[in-house]
């Protein structure tokens, strides 16, 4: 066929009919799909992709680029460029290849394409044919737009492609410039500078010999620039866990190559065909500069493992959606009995046989030590005796019989020689007048027992046997904790202690738990007085390095936490801040749900509710942000006086956690209580040099010389993150961006806003004695002042009313709220004795006026807020 043939066959809108190329695109390029068959028309196809990673885009103050972009299988001794070919065609044609976005659809892009065969429009254009159709570009640079043009660029664009779709005219009207600057500030929204793609075109010839008849264009796969976070491959570097519970939950630190923190997601699956899959959990204040993550671990899709399974993680980019190489990770079955306390209540109780004696042998001996048979008192026994028995010499012997009394009747039967049968019945005689003995106290002991109840006395006869103990390391007093048996357990305590064996409280099993540890774990408050009233070390720690008081605050026992902290003692109040194997104080083990009591008690007892625990310098109220327990943070807060500006070690205070964990009420809550809004954590904003001001570019290209260092080499290092800047929700960031105006002093407030109340200690227990003299409910006023939110709180205060009105006045609400709550509920004392001390502004609006703006309950007090608007789409 001739190439006049061929251009005969084309339709006069230049399409063709080519069955599409078959492209598969990486998994963020979404491209249509093109296959090529060589049965019908011309086509265009990429026969070398561009280099996706490692090429820097470079702004016009630079300079040229050190090379042309590579092709994706270029190597150091083999270089290679991207690649387009004309395939069924035979004869001249011209290539043109122009920068697009990486979206879908491709739209024109604001950077520009510079180098050989490139005009100032950023277009790229190559003649080939009429044998060769291959058009390799060799030479291609990249030139990066400063931000402050985009619009304009992208405005010059879209007006050169209006022209030549309207065939060149230059006219456009008034109505159409403005369209096409709306289109361009809409486009500069979402295009990436970071992320380019190549389009390729090819035009033939057509019977004029003008290149004006286009195949259709072939996108290639995205160019990252080397300067953006998301130009390094992903990849995991080193993890320090490569296991956890199959309920997840565990924590790991995983060290990786850069990534940014708002675009990165750990990936757990099973299969990549459809397969189970779930995220780690962290926050971005989790992911420390860039190459270290935190996170726990996800559940498994099942709990009821049998073996351990295992499974894959990788990072993975939330926008782009490439992969780091996956790693091992092996899900275990849960140990629902840690501490082996259902097991060992479980253990059977040995079985033991009948004493064999009485008369059965011979008629000799009775049932037992002193029991009855045919001689009265006796026993039997068989026994190998070797070497020297008694002090007896020589070599071994055998003796066997029936023995009663020796010299009565029954006799015995020995073997050996005169002297050695001499020494034996010495010997035997001892041992029957020591029986006797034994057996006189047995019967004593057995006697007073059954007289009174008390079971001393038969543990008092068998004093030694206490401190014996099974397989798994436990004594007496063990097991009888683990099976719950109080009266035995404080019966062996009375008697080890009268008895001096006080030592064999503190005996710890294989696991490394003493008595104590056990009557914690089993929740047995009166055992844990009697223990260590009795002189049990409460400081001995089991194998995670926890002390009793540990585990106390980590069951959240009430009784058993504060029966271990009556008797604690000043010898060892430094266990209220001790540290276990894992860096956690009691303080912060009793972070949990429905674990304020405990931290009340902590804290009363001497516990520093500040104190930071020692992995990563999280105080308790850190931890109730990070586990989002509302209850437990304002419990910190507004009783405990919990700092709400500390900082952790990488500088994070509350407010970080709480905007980075979209957490709205929990900001709420710290910005009332005076969190500042503007600390900077330890994480830089490090601005690239695609991310500088396009000031100082301006005047490098002017010729003024900013810094002897290149621009390409500098970096600008500014403060941390503060809360806006991890804030991605939209409700948190209107409450950041809105709370300096609440914290501003009144004379300077608007006046819609009314006066906030405040009064002193002495005025607030008047007031409090005035609601209830009038019998008002604390509830009733709660949602008066549209408190409700909190209720809970209040609920488990001693003095519900009087924390309800501190809250409010920490959360400044307006005295004009409260006068109207009070009148409405009828407290006229209340109300004159607020009017007494708050002389309200003439000016200040009334109360009716400031219930006509809408409010909204922020958990401390109604606060008037604007109509939320929809958050900005991201791209």
């Amino acid at each position: 066929m001739t190439e006049a043939q061929l251009i005969n066959g084309y339709d006069s809108d230049f399409q063709f009919n080519l069955t599409p190329y078959e492209y598969i695109p990486p998994v963020d390029v979404k491209t249509e799909a093109y296959i090529p068959e060589t049965a019908h028309g011309p086509y265009i196809q990429i026969i070398e992709e561009p280099k996706q990673r490692g090429f820097r885009f470079r702004y016009e103050c630079e300079g040229p680029s050190h090379g042309g972009l590579p092709g994706a299988s270029s190597e150091k001794n083999r270089r290679t460029y991207p690649t387009v070919k004309i395939n069924n065609y035979v004869g001249h044609a011209r290539v043109e290849v122009q920068l697009v976005t990486h979206m879908d659809p491709p739209r024109v892009h604001a950077h520009s394409l510079v180098g050989r065969h490139c005009n100032e429009n950023g277009t790229c254009t190559l003649d080939v044919g009429p044998n060769d159709l291959t058009a390799s570009f060799s030479n291609l640079g990249i030139l990066h737009v400063t931000k402050k043009g985009v619009v304009e660029v992208l405005t010059r664009r879209l007006r050169d492609e209006w022209r030549r779709r309207r065939g060149g005219s230059a006219h456009l009207t008034a109505a159409e410039e403005s369209a096409l600057s709306k289109e361009a500030k809409e486009l500069s929204k979402m295009v990436d500078l970071n992320i380019v793609r190549l389009k390729f075109t090819a035009f033939l010839k057509d019977s004029n010999g003008g290149f004006t008849r286009a195949l259709k264009a072939v996108v290639s796969n995205p160019i990252y620039d080397s300067k953006s976070p998301n130009a390094s491959n992903l990849k995991i570097s080193r993890i320090d866990k490569t296991c956890g519970s199959v309920l997840g939950g565990d924590e790991i630190f995983l060290l990786c190559d850069k990534v940014q923190k708002d675009d990165i997601e750990i990936r757990f699956y099973e299969d990549e065909d459809g397969g189970w899959e779930a995220f780690g959990d962290f926050a971005p204040t989790d992911v420390h500069k860039q190459y270290a993550i935190v996170f726990k671990t996800p559940p498994y899709h099942t709990a009821e493992l049998e073996r351990p399974v295992t499974v894959f993680l990788q990072l993975k980019r939330k926008k782009a959606g490439d992969c780091s190489d996956p790693k091992h990770f092996t899900y275990i079955p849960h140990v629902q009995d840690k501490e082996e306390v259902l097991k060992k209540k479980q253990k059977p109780l040995p079985h033991y046989e009948p004493w064999r004696g009485g008369g059965e042998r011979g008629g000799g001996a009775g049932g037992g030590f002193g029991g009855g048979g045919a001689t009265g008192e006796g026993f039997h026994f068989s026994q190998h005796m070797n070497g020297a028995v008694g002090g007896a010499g020589g070599g071994g012997v055998f003796y066997s019989g029936n023995v009663g009394r020796f010299g009565g009747g029954g006799g015995a039967h020995m073997v050996g020689s005169a002297p050695q049968q001499r020494q034996l019945s010495i010997i035997a005689a001892a041992f029957q007048a020591g029986a006797s003995g034994a057996s006189r106290q047995a019967r004593a002991a057995l006697l007073r027992y059954c007289a009174s109840g008390d079971a001393r006395f038969l543990l008092r006869l068998h004093g030694r046997l206490c401190a014996t103990r099974d397989a798994g390391g436990d004594t007496p007093l063990h097991l009888s904790i683990i099976h719950q048996q109080m009266a035995v357990t404080c019966e062996l305590i009375d008697t080890l202690q009268s008895s001096g064996r006080g030592h064999v409280l503190d005996v710890a099993n294989h696991l490394q738990q003493t008595a104590l540890h056990l009557a914690v774990l089993m929740r047995q408050p009166c055992v844990v007085e009697a223990l260590m009233r009795a002189g049990a070390d409460p400081g001995l720690r089991d194998r995670d390095g926890r002390c009793p008081l540990h585990l106390a605050a980590l069951g959240g026992d009430v009784a058993t936490l504060r029966a271990a902290l009556a008797n604690l003692g000043e010898r060892h109040a430094h266990l209220l801040t001790a540290a276990d194997y894992h860096g956690l104080a009691p303080l912060h083990l009793a972070v949990r749900r429905d674990g304020h009591r405990c931290l009340r008690l902590l804290v009363e007892s001497g516990a520093k509710v500040n104190a930071p625990e020692l992995k990563g310098g999280h105080t308790a109220l850190h931890m109730a942000i990070n586990q989002n327990l509302l209850k437990v943070a304002c419990t910190l807060v507004t009783e405990l006086k919990a700092d709400v500006n500390a900082r952790t070690f990488g500088g994070n205070t509350p407010l970080h956690l709480a905007a980075a964990a979209h957490a709205h009420t929990l900001c709420s809550v710290l910005l009332a209580a005076g969190a500042d809004k503007d600390a900077e954590n330890d994480e830089p904003l490090v601005l690239s040099s695609s991310d500088d001001d396009d000031e100082d570019r301006e005047e490098e290209e002017a010729g003024a010389r900013v810094s002897s260092q290149p621009i390409s080499c500098r970096k600008r290092r500014v403060g941390g993150h503060t809360a806006l800047d991890l804030a991605k929700c939209h409700k948190v960031r209107k409450l950041l961006t809105s709370a300096s105006a609440r914290h501003v002093p009144n004379k300077i407030k608007d006046k819609a806003d009314g006066e906030r109340w405040h009064v002193d200690a002495c005025t607030l227990r008047e007031l409090v004695d005035a609601l209830s003299d009038a019998g008002v409910p604390w509830n009733k006023l709660a949602d008066k002042l549209g408190m409700m939110t909190l209720a809970h709180l209040y609920q488990d205060s001693p003095a519900p009313c009087h924390s309800l009105l501190q809250h409010y006045q920490l959360g400044g609400g307006p005295v004009e709220d409260v006068l109207e709550a009070l009148e409405s509920l009828g407290v006229h004392e209340g109300v004159r004795l607020l009017r007494r001390h708050h002389r309200p502004d003439a000016h200040a609006p009334p109360p009716d006026k400031l219930r006509q703006e809408s409010t909204v309950d922020s958990g401390f007090s109604s606060q008037p807020i604007e109509d939320e608007q929809p958050p900005a789409a991201n791209h």
